[in-house]
């Protein structure tokens, strides 16, 4: 971690270094470009602050290889709350994934470990060093950053805003970021010091409580009495034992505060994830209450969906049109979270107020039945767990896959060894997997060509003969035709460095051209 003393060009400057601006400067030096991150604080969060990593979340990082430093790190936990007014969580193990759970582990050190991979791949982590004017032209983008060698001016093809809900980058690009002012808080604490017998009374009571690394514990309290109380107020050790016992009768022997904070619902999604040379990423363009933990997760993801498209752009690969897709698939995804996380506050909020307590209670004791049943509770924590997240194609007659994640399914390769699709994700190309028969396609800069016979039946890979998978592990192309020769042999070249095959496809074939997804 350096600080920045003089000017500097590159290809991309990332603004905040987060959980999503350290992900999207790692998959932009997987790619081979040129990346530095500035952030303004001098030191990373040691706080643990968000908590979790959802099961999507830890299949990008095992689409990278770097699952099992994350695990290690952390506990996973079957399921997690749809909002701390259940008694009932949603269980992740009814998922279809490698990875159905959730795994505790605080922001420090998903941030931590995040930054130990950008320092793998080269990216230069300036800190200190605070982003203080923004100009944009044809060609680029200037930031201005004033830090301890004093100002310096970076030059870069894109300038991508990761840094927080108050971001300097998306007010300096003039993106407005319109939703709803806070209206309530919760606080939340981190104790080195806890009787852990009164912790299953606590949560009877909708206190969420969660034991940590490091033999902390985590509770997050909404006391009615307090809930009206400003975000901007600090918290004091007193009021939270205070507030546990006014919950649950009991202040479950907290001390020794680590960390103490309170946070508010406001709800804000940017008017655009892009204007010109600069894009938006993690809570820079999307904030709301933290209820399910779905906040660093969705960054993670936009991240993802970002750092492929930006490198094919940089590099010369990407059909027209292709960065726009960041917004089109992106900020859909984030209007639709910021919906839910509405809901699933006005959950948490109606059963604390005088006037809807007793029916809202009620409304809670259907819903936690309702979670019971295998179909709700798989539409529920496929929400949650962004595992059912999809992009809509822009052509009609797309296969049904485009657009959703591909599943981890097992391969056996030619020669009879076994391996699984995951795997083939780890230096973040596009992969061609090739199920069926045909002429067989060659790697390309941008794409692995990979021929494989499933080695279990997935539903939704019946009949599929090839399938173009993204490097963020949505599918960009399918097909079940038996004579792909015929039908669409150059179908995946409209995506960036696509394989090329002989022949000429099938203009009659519904499926060509794919189109952006």
């Amino acid at each position: 971690m350096t600080s920045l003393s003089a000017d500097v060009t590159t290809e991309v400057l990332v603004v905040g270094a987060g959980p999503a601006g350290l992900l999207l400067a790692c998959e932009l030096a997987l790619a081979g470009v040129r990346t530095r991150v500035v952030d303004k604080r001098v030191q990373a969060h040691r706080e643990s602050r968000a908590l979790n990593l959802h099961p999507r979340s830890t299949e990008l990082m095992d689409m990278r290889g770097l699952a099992d430093r994350f695990l290690a790190a952390g506990r996973t936990v079957p399921g997690w709350q749809f909002t701390a007014s259940l008694k009932r969580p949603l269980d992740f193990t009814a998922l279809d994934t490698r990875h159905p759970y959730a795994l505790l582990l605080a922001q420090s050190r998903t941030e931590a470990l995040l930054a130990e991979r950008a320092r793998e791949l080269g990216v230069p982590v300036h800190r200190g060093c605070e982003a203080v004017s923004l100009r944009q032209d044809p060609g680029g983008a200037e930031v201005d950053v004033e830090g301890p060698g004093g100002r310096a001016t970076v030059r870069a093809a894109y300038v991508a805003g990761c840094d927080g809900g108050r971001s300097f980058v998306r007010q300096a690009a003039g993106i407005g970021f319109p939703g709803t002012p806070e209206s309530m808080t919760a606080i939340v604490g981190d104790f080195a010091v806890a009787d852990h017998a009164d912790n299953e009374r606590a949560r009877r009571h909708g206190v969420l409580v969660a034991r940590l690394e490091a033999g902390l514990t985590r509770f997050v309290v909404m006391d009615p009495a307090r809930i009206r109380v400003p975000s901007t107020e600090p918290v004091t050790l007193e009021e939270f034992r205070t507030s546990l016992r006014q919950v649950c009768g009991t202040d479950c022997g907290v001390g020794r505060p680590r960390w103490l904070s309170r946070f508010g619902n406001t709800t804000r999604l940017a008017e655009t994830y892009r204007r010109g040379r600069v894009l938006l990423a993690g809570d820079a363009a999307h904030v709301h209450f933290p209820v399910g933990a779905q906040g660093l997760n969705t960054g993670l993801q936009d991240a993802m969906n970002l750092g492929w498209k930006l490198a094919a752009t940089l590099r010369g690969r990407a059909p027209a049109g292709l960065l726009d897709t960041y917004h089109g698939e992106r900020h859909r995804t984030g209007r639709e979270l910021t919906g839910l996380t509405r809901a699933q506050t006005l959950l948490v909020e109606l059963p604390l107020t005088a006037a809807y307590g007793a029916s809202a209670g009620l409304l809670c004791e259907l819903l936690d039945t309702l979670i019971g049943l295998p179909d709700v509770n798989r539409h529920l924590a496929g929400r949650l767990s962004a595992l059912d997240t999809a992009y809509p194609p822009a052509t009609p007659g797309a296969h049904p896959l485009t657009g959703r994640r591909m599943p981890d399914i097992p391969l056996t390769v030619p020669g009879g060894s076994t391996t699984r699709f995951y795997e083939y994700l780890h230096d973040g190309r596009f992969v061609l997997l090739q199920l069926g028969g045909g002429a067989p396609a060659d790697d390309t800069p941008g794409v692995r060509a990979l021929r494989a016979a499933p080695g279990e039946a997935h539903p939704s890979l019946t009949a599929v003969t090839e399938v173009l998978v993204r490097p963020d592990g949505h599918v960009a192309w399918a097909t079940r035709t038996t004579a792909p020769a015929r039908c669409a042999p150059n179908a995946p070249t409209h995506w960036p460095g696509g394989p090329r095959r002989t022949g000429r496809p099938d203009p009659r074939c519904p499926l060509h051209p794919p189109g952006l997804p």
